[in-house]
C-alpha cells in the first residue's frame, strides 16, 4: 500500500525552496510571536505535508537549518530601509497617501491633538535617537541639536518629561544632560526620576531596575559577542547595561548573514536572552515580560496617574520597539503615539513626524500652547474643538 503523503527523495529540493518561500512569508510571525497564517495551512496541504510539520521546518530551516537566520536577516532588511535623504523629496503614491490618510500629520493635527488633550494633564514621552536626534553612523556621535535641547529643557519645565530609549541610561542622560527629566534606559529596564534642584544625575533615586539579575549575564554575552564580531567588518557591539546592542548601520549588506549567524550562535547558548530588531541595530534583551510600554505605565503610575482619566500621555518614537508604548496607548484609549518616519510602516501611532527637525516644531508648539494660556483656558481650551 501506498503512503500518498510520502515524498520522493529528488522531491526534497524542490519541497525545501517552496518552504524558504514559506519562511519569507511566515518570518514576522516567528519572530514576533503572532498567529500562523493561513497560507501555512495551504501550502502544507500542496505540499501534502500537516500545517504543524510544516511549521517544524521551517523553525528547523527547511530541514537544512539556518531558518532563524534567514527570517533574522529578512526582518533586518524590513527595519532598516535605505535613509532618505532631506533634500530628497518622498514621491507621492497611492500606498503613501493612504497611510497618511491613516496616520497624519501630527503638526497638521495639531489643535486636534489639543483638543483631545482638553482638561487632562499631559505627559510627554520621547525616544532618542531618531526622535530628538538623527540617526547617524556612528552610535557615540548621535548628538543633539542646541535647539532640540531647548526645546526639550521648556517641554520639561511645562509638562512631566520622560526620555525613553533603548541607550543605557547614562548615555541617554550625557547626550541629554538634562536633570529634571525622568530617564528610561535599556528599553525601560532602568529608570530614575529627576534629581532635586542643585543635585547631579547621580543623586537620583532608582525607581525601577527589573532586569538586575541579568547583569552578569549580559556582560558575558557582550565580552563574547564584541569578539565573534571583530569578522565583520563595520559591526558595532554596544553594551546598554540591561540590553546589548549589535549596530549594523556601517556593515555591508552582504555580511548582514554573518553577523546574524554570529548573534544567533551566540544566544543559542544563551536561551533567557532574546533577539529584536530596530533600525539598523539587533537588540539583545533579557526574556521579561518588560518593554517601553511597560515602562510608560510605570512612569505614569509614579506620577500618580495610573488609573486617572485625567492624563493625556504623548509618546513619540521612531523604531519598532516604541511600538509597544504606541500600543499600550491604544489599548487605554488615553493619550497618542506619533511615529516619526518618513516612510510609510505598520505601526499602532495615531500621527506622524517626518524626522527630528518636525519632532521639534511639534513640541515647540506645545509650548507656546502652553505659555500662551491661562490654567482655566488650558483646562477648556482656546482652539475651538466642536
Amino acid at each position: 500500500m501506498t503512503n500518498q503523503n510520502a515524498v520522493a527523495p529528488d522531491a526534497e529540493t524542490r519541497i525545501d525552496e517552496l518552504i524558504s518561500v514559506a519562511m519569507s512569508i511566515s518570518n514576522s510571525s516567528l519572530l514576533h510571536g503572532a498567529a500562523v497564517p493561513e497560507s501555512m495551512a495551504v501550502l502544507g496541504a500542496f505540499l501534502g505535508i500537516p500545517q504543524r510539520k510544516l511549521m517544524k521546518r521551517i523553525e528547523d530551516g527547511g530541514g537544512k537549518g539556518g531558518a532563524k537566520v534567514h527570517a533574522l536577516i529578512d526582518s533586518m532588511r524590513a527595519c532598516s530601509p535605505p535613509r532618505i535623504k532631506s533634500t530628497i523629496p518622498i514621491p507621492e503614491n497611492q500606498e503613501k497617501s493612504s497611510w497618511i490618510l491613516h496616520h497624519p500629520s501630527a503638526l497638521d493635527k495639531f489643535e486636534q491633538i489639543i483638543c483631545q488633550s482638553k482638561g487632562k494633564q499631559i505627559v510627554a514621552f520621547l525616544d532618542y535617537d531618531g526622535t530628538l536626534s538623527p540617526i547617524v553612523p556612528d552610535p557615540d556621535k548621535a548628538f543633539m541639536t542646541k535647539k532640540m535641547r531647548a526645546t526639550v529643557k521648556d517641554i520639561a519645565r511645562n509638562f512631566p518629561t520622560a526620555i525613553v530609549s533603548g541607550r543605557c541610561r547614562d548615555k541617554v542622560y550625557n547626550f541629554v544632560k538634562l536633570p529634571e527629566l525622568y530617564y528610561a534606559g535599556s528599553h525601560g529596564m532602568d529608570i530614575k526620576g529627576p534629581s532635586r534642584r542643585g543635585h547631579s544625575e547621580k543623586g537620583n533615586q532608582i525607581l525601577c531596575q527589573p532586569a538586575s539579575k541579568f547583569l552578569p549575564m549580559i556582560n558575558e554575552v557582550y565580552k563574547i559577542l564584541l569578539e565573534k564580531t571583530k569578522s565583520v567588518p563595520g559591526a558595532k557591539v554596544e553594551n546598554n547595561k540591561f540590553c546589548l546592542s549589535v549596530h549594523f548601520r556601517c556593515v555591508d549588506e552582504k555580511s548582514w548573514d554573518a553577523l546574524a549567524e554570529e548573534v544567533r550562535v551566540v544566544l543559542n547558548e544563551y536561551p533567557k536572552l532574546r533577539v529584536t530588531q530596530g533600525r539598523k541595530v539587533l537588540e539583545i534583551r533579557p526574556t521579561i515580560k518588560w518593554d517601553k510600554g511597560k515602562a510608560l505605565e510605570f512612569l505614569l503610575e509614579s506620577l500618580g496617574y495610573a488609573n486617572s482619566k485625567h492624563v493625556f500621555p504623548i509618546y513619540i518614537g521612531d523604531d519598532r520597539t516604541d511600538e509597544d508604548a504606541f500600543k499600550v496607548l491604544s489599548s487605554r484609549g488615553q493619550g497618542i503615539g506619533i511615529l516619526v518616519s518618513r516612510v510609510p510602516k505598520e505601526t499602532d501611532a495615531s500621527y506622524t513626524l517626518q524626522d527630528p527637525s518636525e519632532a521639534k516644531q511639534f513640541l515647540r508648539r506645545l509650548v507656546e500652547w502652553k505659555r500662551k494660556t491661562s490654567p482655566l483656558q488650558q483646562q477648556w481650551s482656546i482652539v475651538d474643538c466642536r
